[in-house]
């Protein structure tokens, strides 16, 4: 099969595939975008903090979006999911699931993360409603009410002090033995941050709205919201296997332009960094577009 020729290829069709195609398609860049619609937020009923889209849902936001995008004739979009790439000199060879061949000279991959959910009951059912990891996101929405951090280690000292700026009561779940130092107890018992040892057993809710945890000697307490942040991994495994590089947290590496380690492939979103955010994915994706448009342009001239 003869595949198909594009400058660019966006792999991953959500806020910041989006984005970058925009930018591609207004540079008049033949561009394609696969998607396979499995973007990292589908739990969320709302997204906040966003100006012009506030509490807009996030299949709102992605459908007005695409429509926009749509308008730029030298943009493609198909429904499929990228499976294979190799690298041939200066041109890369895409596969498909649906067995497509496509070609091209740059590749962008805003392909997202995969949460690990932990085995509790309840947890699916509020994650991203109730069961939340961004205070920019969601915090606002649970002002003044009761809320639990499930948090054990040092980024407890990132999030604690967020969250005991919107509510003042505040609880810490450590899921087991406490781990914090002596002085970092002190310091929660300061502000007032009360700390459970009890471990988790299941999340009592109604319609994904958390009401009480459950913790495995039987005791019960009542909670309005629950903040975690979950180990996760990456959504695609290409960028892997063309020889990208990942930092220590397992997000794909990039300079400030969005390359990576690899000449000719980029990155932009939640891949790249756990700043999980509409706005951040959006303006990942925008500058990741123009960078590869300049360097076509001066490739050209």
């Amino acid at each position: 099969m003869e595949a198909q020729d594009f400058k660019v290829i966006v792999v991953g069709g959500s806020y910041s595939g989006l984005s970058a195609a925009m930018t591609l398609g207004r540079s008049l860049r033949k561009t394609l975008v696969i998607d396979s619609a499995k973007p990292c937020n589908h739990f969320t009923p709302h997204s906040h903090n966003f100006l012009t889209q506030d509490g807009m849902t996030p299949q709102q936001i992605a459908k007005i979006a695409k429509e926009q995008v749509e308008k730029y004739a030298s943009v493609t979009f198909i429904s499929d999911e990228a499976i294979k790439a190799e690298r041939l000199e200066n041109t890369f060879i895409i596969e498909t699931k649906s067995g497509q061949v496509y070609k091209t000279a740059k590749l962008v991959f805003s392909t997202g993360i995969k949460d690990i959910m932990p085995d509790i009951k309840g947890f699916v059912e509020c994650w991203g409603k109730s069961v939340i990891h961004c205070p920019y996101c969601h915090g606002y929405e649970y002002r003044d009410q009761k809320t639990a951090i499930w948090v054990n280690e040092e980024n407890a000292f990132h999030l604690a002090p967020l969250i005991r700026n919107l509510t003042q009561k505040v609880t810490v779940l450590t899921n087991g033995a406490v781990r914090f130092t002596t002085e970092e107890r002190s310091k929660f018992n300061k502000n007032g941050i009360r700390i459970e040892e009890g471990k988790i057993a299941e999340l009592e809710h109604s319609n994904g709205q958390l009401r009480t945890i459950l913790f495995q000697d039987a005791r019960k307490e009542s909670f309005d919201a629950l903040y975690t942040q979950l180990p996760f991994e990456q959504h695609c495994g290409i960028p892997s296997a063309l020889g990208c590089e990942y930092t220590d947290k397992g997000y794909l590496k990039t300079d400030m332009f969005f390359k990576t380690t690899v000449e000719g492939v980029y990155a932009c979103g939640d891949n790249t960094s756990p700043f999980r955010a509409v706005s951040n994915a959006v303006a990942n994706g925008n500058f990741a577009g123009a960078t590869i448009n300049r360097e076509l342009a001066s490739e050209q001239f």
